[in-house]
């Protein structure tokens, strides 16, 4: 008994602390720019979140997503990000009013009836129009039911939100969520991208990769881009976006209105 009983202590406090991080509003939010490469112009961002925690210290966006999916609170957060992120968009500054909003949606998310309406409804209540989102299909779960999340995604395309697929390349379900879901633009991981700066071999597929997105009539957003060399690279072989400290790192709002208004 006492084996099966330890691990638990830890994984109690913490759920504890996660919830209470929730609960008074400690998870911070940071916006990370994402740039269209024929303009070079910032177009939008991917809200991310953080969590400074007082024992095991900041985590990141991956970090606490694990942290939340390991308390079963990841449906709790997800709607937590959501609701503080289009509750910020809404006191955003002139400076970022033209700006489009991605946030991230998870398996959880998707597998709820009313998450479409929900984020809608929400968007309306801050008067943030539909136009301006990008909901980004993550896969930190598996997606169980591809169809029902479809019809999900569809209800959302049909009020105007766009449709991502994060992350390809870093996960094993990548080619079936391209197969079935509805999007409109397929996001590269950034160790999948950083492959055009790689041995040929890697560099063709990268570029097969950002052909077959063209050829659905995707958009391609190219991760983590440090160099003026890797943006020209996936530039030409057809990254339409791209995100990553070339342009900025995550900023906080302040950080990103003074960006905007340089």
């Amino acid at each position: 008994m006492a084996r099966s009983v330890a691990p638990l202590a830890p994984r109690r406090r913490l759920a504890d602390d996660l919830r209470a991080a929730i609960d008074g509003g400690e998870i911070e939010l940071r916006y990370q720019p994402q740039v269209t490469i024929a303009t070079g112009e910032i177009s939008g961002v991917e809200v991310l979140a953080r969590w400074r925690h007082a024992r095991l210290g900041e985590l990141g966006a991956a970090k606490l997503f694990a942290a939340a999916t390991r308390a079963a609170l990841l449906p709790a957060l997800s709607r937590h990000i959501h609701a503080a992120s289009l509750a910020a968009v809404e006191r955003w500054p002139a400076s970022l009013a033209h700006l489009d909003v991605a946030l991230n949606v998870t398996a959880s998310d998707l597998a709820r009836a009313d998450v479409a309406d929900e984020l809608l409804g929400r968007a309306a209540a801050h008067g943030i129009a539909p136009a301006r989102l990008t909901v980004e299909v993550t896969e930190h779960e598996l997606i169980a039911d591809l169809d029902a999340a479809a019809a999900r995604l569809a209800r959302l395309r049909a009020a105007g939100v766009r449709v991502a697929l994060d992350d390809f390349g870093s996960g094993y379900s990548s080619i079936a969520y391209l197969k079935a879901l509805p999007l409109d633009y397929l996001k590269i991981d950034g160790g999948l991208a950083g492959d055009m700066l790689g041995t040929p071999r890697e560099q063709v597929v990268v570029r097969h990769v950002i052909a077959m997105a063209r050829e659905l009539g995707l958009g391609v957003i190219a991760e983590g881009v440090e160099s003026e060399a890797h943006r020209a690279v996936l530039a030409e072989a057809g990254a339409t976006h791209y995100q990553g400290f070339l342009c900025a790192p995550p900023l906080d709002g302040a950080a990103l209105a003074r960006l905007m208004e340089a």
